[in-house]
C-alpha cells in the first residue's frame, strides 16, 4: 500500500507493471496497456507462487534477501514474481506480479491475504478500507510481518 494506491505484490515495477485494487475493482497496467475487472465480473482471484518466508528466521533471512537482491539488480532479475489467477465472467485471466515481501510472506500472512482477496470478490469486504490506511500510514515503509498479519486479519473480519 502506498498513499495513493493499494496493489497485488508491489507497487509498480521498472516496466510500470502492477496490478491495483480499487473500490471498482482490478487494473492491471503493463507495457500493454490498462485492463480491468469490475468485482461484480470476478468469480475468483487467487494468488499463487507466493514466495514462502523460510524456517531459518527473519535475520539471516533479511540478510540472504538482501544478498539475492543485490545479485538479482546485478543480474537484471526483478523481485519474485507470483501469479494472479482470474476466473472472470469471460473466463480465466493469469497476471504476473512482484512480491512486495523481499524475503517471502509466512503462511498465516499469506491465507490472510488470500481470505481478504475473496472478500473483495465476494463484496463483503471494500479495498476503501486498505485506501484509507494507505493514506495514513503508506509514507511509513512496510510494516514489520506481525504488523501485517494484525492488519489483514482485522481487515478479513471486518
Amino acid at each position: 500500500m502506498t498513499p495513493d494506491a493499494v496493489y497485488v505484490g508491489s507497487p509498480p515495477a521498472a516496466d510500470g507493471g502492477c496490478v491495483r485494487l480499487s473500490a471498482d475493482g482490478l487494473q492491471a497496467l503493463d507495457l500493454d496497456g490498462s485492463r480491468m475487472w469490475a468485482w461484480e465480473g470476478l468469480h475468483s482471484a487467487v494468488v499463487e507462487d507466493v514466495p514462502a518466508e523460510g524456517p531459518a528466521g527473519r535475520a539471516p533471512k533479511f540478510l540472504g534477501s538482501m544478498v539475492s537482491a543485490a545479485v538479482g539488480a546485478f543480474l537484471g532479475e526483478g523481485p519474485p514474481e507470483m501469479t494472479l489467477r482470474l476466473e472472470t465472467e469471460y473466463g480465466p485471466e493469469e497476471l504476473k506480479v512482484h512480491a512486495a515481501a523481499a524475503g517471502g510472506y509466512g503462511a498465516e500472512e499469506a491465507a490472510l491475504s488470500q481470505d481478504l482477496l475473496a472478500r473483495f470478490v465476494a463484496r463483503t469486504a471494500n479495498p476503501r478500507v486498505l485506501e484509507a490506511w494507505g493514506r495514513e500510514h503508506g509514507l511509513e515503509g512496510t510494516p514489520k510481518p506481525h504488523v501485517r498479519e494484525a492488519l489483514l486479519r482485522t481487515w478479513a473480519e471486518g
